[in-house]
């Protein structure tokens, strides 16, 4: 993937930046395995909302995609890489040999024509899913299970890998995106590679229009609010907070844990600070 930039025809233009979409390969989704995707605003159940500034954005519909990877010893052959609207890495078409087809995470370097293929012994190969007890150290490897048979859990988005560090025992201590040495059990799944779409990070809106199209609705700072809407309001100018940043509802907003104690927390080798 590479980037492209725009002649300033516009404010907005100047400095924005996008994909080139070169990778792409088909533009129509596969139609058995798209879902419909409803809005919810940031609403729950009954209509209240409980995640603040989400709303509108372009209509969107589900892909399917195999976290899964329990194809197991059937080969499959690349079709297409296709765009996903709904997540910033890219997905590959996979037609198996059963005649079954299936979306997965592109990884970085696949290709159409390539064969792909999940199982204990097969090579260790980009999009090729194996335990990780099969795969050598060193290896980058992303869609990691938490369980073994439950599904890839983490290292989803464009650019993310992992990295086998070692293997103690039946666990084996992984590297995580945000710098966690976390130990797995040796017969979850992960599939071999990094992800595609490195670029996806140097990407620039360029204009308040594009964050929308997103779905994503303005931030209003609480210090232009009144003390009636927001503990940092009134005041005359430009006021201090003159108390720990907190949110409307008197909550911390910044530096207080929010983490709960949990079983898995055990296989934390190193946390990410």
């Amino acid at each position: 993937m590479g980037l492209k930039t725009y002649n300033p025809t516009s404010p907005g233009r100047r400095f924005k930046a996008g994909a080139t979409f070169e990778e792409l390969t088909k533009v129509a989704p596969e139609k058995s395995l798209l879902a419909p995707l409803k809005k919810r605003g940031g609403r729950n159940s009954r209509g209240v909302v409980t995640v603040r500034r989400r709303g509108g954005g372009s209509k969107r519909r589900l892909r399917i995609i195999d976290f899964r990877r329990d194809k197991i010893a059937v080969p499959g052959k690349v079709a297409s890489v296709e765009y996903d609207p709904n997540r910033s890495a890219r997905i590959a078409l996979i037609h198996y040999a059963d005649g079954e087809k299936r979306y997965i995470l592109a990884p970085l370097g696949i290709k159409v024509g390539d064969t792909i293929q999940a199982g204990d012994d097969v090579d260790i190969r980009p999009g090729n899913a194996l335990p990780l007890g099969a795969i050598p150290v060193g290896a980058l490897v992303h869609n990691i299970e938490f369980e073994p048979g439950k599904g890839g859990k983490l290292v989803h988005s464009a650019g993310s890998y992992a990295r086998i560090v070692s293997k103690e025992g039946q666990y084996v201590v992984l590297k995580l995106p945000s710098g966690e040495l976390r130990k797995f059990h040796e017969k979850c799944r992960a599939t071999i590679g990094q992800i595609g779409n490195v670029d996806h990070g140097s990407t620039k809106l360029g204009k308040a229009g594009s964050r929308r199209w997103l779905g994503k609705r303005p931030s209003v700072r609480g210090s232009a609010m009144s003390p009636r809407d927001h503990p940092h309001g009134g005041g005359e100018g430009r006021s201090p907070r003159g108390m720990h940043p907190k949110t409307p509802w008197g909550k911390p907003a910044l530096g207080a844990k929010t983490r709960r104690r949990k079983a898995s927390d055990r296989m934390i080798v190193e946390r990410r600070k």
